[in-house]
Formats: structure tokens, sequence, C-alpha cells
């Protein structure tokens, strides 16, 4: 495994980032503690959750499938740097208390004892604001982090989802009060077919030292290889990737894509996860396997050298908006 610092701070992360999303919903807790000990094994070192994950009457299911794994021991904790987030409605059928979600300083003291509570640990590495919460000021979010950092619950934090606007704000703010390091990360959609992050949100990260974490890398399976699957009867698009390709132009899209790479003998999904690791400002993407199998393709992206014709070719095929301002002010 690969690692970089996590933006501007010390902390080393691997070059990939095990999301949880899956376990539970979709994923056993038997199977996802062997896919944790295999992931571990292969030297990931950096694991993404959220108080919500396990959805409906289940919210808060995948932190407490990671609480019981790091119970089992073998300095499981110690190896992990740990991600989870907060702004969520808990409330099973989503008839909240007023004060029980988004940022508010009362709701991030309730939700952070909550959420150390299901993950069997007494602090955070990386607690993340899992959207902007437009009524709550920064300065009142700021001094509910202040007060987590110095009783240790929280180390560092960071934001997903976050316009580069609100990435300049949240920085600035915490810079005036001095003494509060800010964002150090961002996690945001990014991969091939989805590269609108690049006009403004990775910009603002990189100038204010924040590591990208790019979320949904292969777009819901459409840079999987989904066309060929269908093709030789395998699992067929579900969710985002089917609705894409009922648009003709964009099956046509990812049929140059998968044409490209069958040409280069590269598999998808692995250049996909590849082509984000040569994104500047990007740590690494989040994968979320549902089986040991998807995790072992997802390792095989990190070592993967993408040659310069296939880069040239992908940006032909999925092109960038270029930069900002030119690529909207004229």
């Amino acid at each position: 495994m690969k690692y970089t610092q996590l933006g501007r701070t010390g902390l080393k992360v691997s070059r990939l980032v095990l999301g949880t999303m899956n376990f539970g919903p979709q994923t056993d807790e038997a199977d996802s503690h062997a896919i944790m000990d295999a992931a571990l094994d292969a030297g990931i070192n950096y694991f993404d959750t959220a108080n919500v994950y396990g959805w409906g009457e289940n919210k808060g299911r995948t932190e407490e499938i990671i609480g019981n794994w790091f119970a089992k021991g073998g300095e499981r904790r110690d190896k992990v740097v740990l991600a989870t987030k907060v702004y969520g409605n808990m409330a099973a059928d989503g008839d909240t208390w007023p004060n029980h979600d988004k940022l508010s300083a009362v709701n991030i003291r309730r939700a952070v004892d909550a959420s150390l509570k299901r993950l069997r640990t007494d602090y955070i590495d990386v607690y993340q604001f899992h959207h902007v919460d437009r009524r709550t000021p920064f300065e009142e979010i700021w001094q509910a982090i202040d007060v987590l950092v110095q009783q240790g619950k929280i180390l560092y934090v960071g934001s997903s989802n976050f316009p580069g606007y609100k990435i300049a704000q949240a920085n600035e703010i915490a810079a005036r009060r001095g003494g509060t390091i800010g964002l150090v990360s961002e996690q945001c959609l990014y991969n091939l077919a989805e590269r609108r992050a690049e006009m403004e949100v990775i910009p603002a990260a990189q100038e204010y030292g924040l590591g990208v974490i790019p979320w949904s890398p292969l777009h819901g399976g459409l840079l999987g290889g989904v066309i060929k699957k269908e093709v030789e009867g395998g699992r067929r698009a579900s969710g985002r990737a089917a609705a894409a390709l009922a648009d003709t132009a964009i099956r046509a899209q990812v049929q140059s894509y998968e044409d490209l790479l069958d040409k280069h003998g590269v598999e998808p999904g692995e250049a996909a996860l590849a082509w984000l690791l040569t994104r500047p400002g990007v740590t690494g993407p989040i994968v979320g396997p549902r089986t040991a199998e998807q995790l072992d393709s997802a390792l095989r992206a990190v070592e993967l050298e993408l040659s310069e014709d296939l880069l040239t070719g992908l940006d032909e095929i999925f092109p960038g908006p270029g930069p900002s301002p030119e690529a909207f002010a004229w």
C-alpha cells in the first residue's frame, strides 16, 4: 500500500479509503469484519463511515459493526485512522426532535458522544460535517469543535459535499478564531464522469491544504465495466448507472470508455480508481466493497500505472470543465 499525508496535516493515510456504507444494509456483520481485516492486512489504514449509515430503522448500525470489530482487539483501533460524519437526522422514522440534526453546538455534542458509544472507542480521528448547515454560523461550529478537541474526543475535522466558497469561509473563520486547525479534508463527488469538482471545490481544497477524498469513484457502477457485464449476462446496472445508461449519448460515451480500456488491457473499475490517484490534490478515493473480491480489485488500482496515451484518451472521452474561472467566465 502507498501512503500520503492527509492535506496539510502530519497524519499519514493510505491512498485508498475503505468506505463502510454497505456494512449492514448489504453486507452482514461477519463479512464486514472479514473485509475490514483484509483491508487492514493490505495496508489500508483509513476507514470512513457516518452516523446515519445503516439507514432507515437501522441508522447507526454501520458504526456498531465497526465498533464490534474494534472490540476484537489485535490493535485494530490503534492501526485505523477512523473518520465518521455528523449532520443527518438520526430518528428512524425521520421525524426528528428539534436540535437532533445538522451542526448546532448541541447536536454536535450529542452526535459525537453517540458515535463514540456505537464505535466503542474514546476518540475519532477525523470528524466530518456531512453537509453544509446554512443556519448555523461557523463561529458556533468551531466553538463546539474546540471543546471536543480539548476533551480528546476528536483530533481533526473534515467536510463533505461542501462547495468551494464554504471551504474558504470555514477555514477563514477558523483562522480568525486562532488555535483552530480548521478543515483538513473534503469528501466530494468526483470521478471521470463527474468532474465539476475541478472548477471550485478542488482548487479551494488545495489552496487551504485540504486532502480531497472522492466518493463514488465508479459513479454508481457506471465506470466499472457495466456494459460489458450486461453483454456477458452478469450483474445488470441499477440506480444511478441504469438511469445514466438510458441516455443514448451517455451509453455511447461509456461504450467508448470500455473499448479504450479493452484496447489497453485494463479493467474499467481499476482504471477509474487509478485515474483519480493521478489527480492533483486527491488523497485517495473511497472504495465501498460489498465483497472481498471487490476489495482485491480496488487494491490492484493502487499499483496500476496509466500510460500518457491512455490518460489522453480518457480526457477525450470524459473532458473536464477546464480551469476556473475560464471554464465559466468565457
